[in-house]
């Protein structure tokens, strides 16, 4: 095992995929070859919702959100993210 990699000049796209598909790479990688990475700028993916509130719960949550300053729909995934997170 650990078995030190030899890569070879590709002619192509084509060669390289071939080496890659025919290697085995158990033979050369253990679990002390890995290291945690940081990856800082990732974003969650998101999807878009329909959600039916009353009008005055929604003035209350943009009025909330001007008064912080910040965007009343990161105000309202805090408050989503909260609730659903604590329990």
């Amino acid at each position: 095992m650990n078995k030190k990699i030899t890569l070879p000049k590709f002619k192509n796209e084509d060669a390289e995929r071939d080496f890659w598909t025919k290697i085995d790479l158990s033979e050369h990688i253990g679990p002390k070859d890995f290291t945690n990475v940081s990856l800082p700028n990732l974003k969650p993916s998101s999807s878009a919702i329909s959600v039916r509130i009353p009008n005055y719960l929604l003035v209350r949550l943009k009025e909330k959100a001007h008064e912080l300053n910040i965007p009343y729909q990161t105000l309202m995934k805090q408050y989503i993210a909260h609730g659903v997170l604590a329990n």
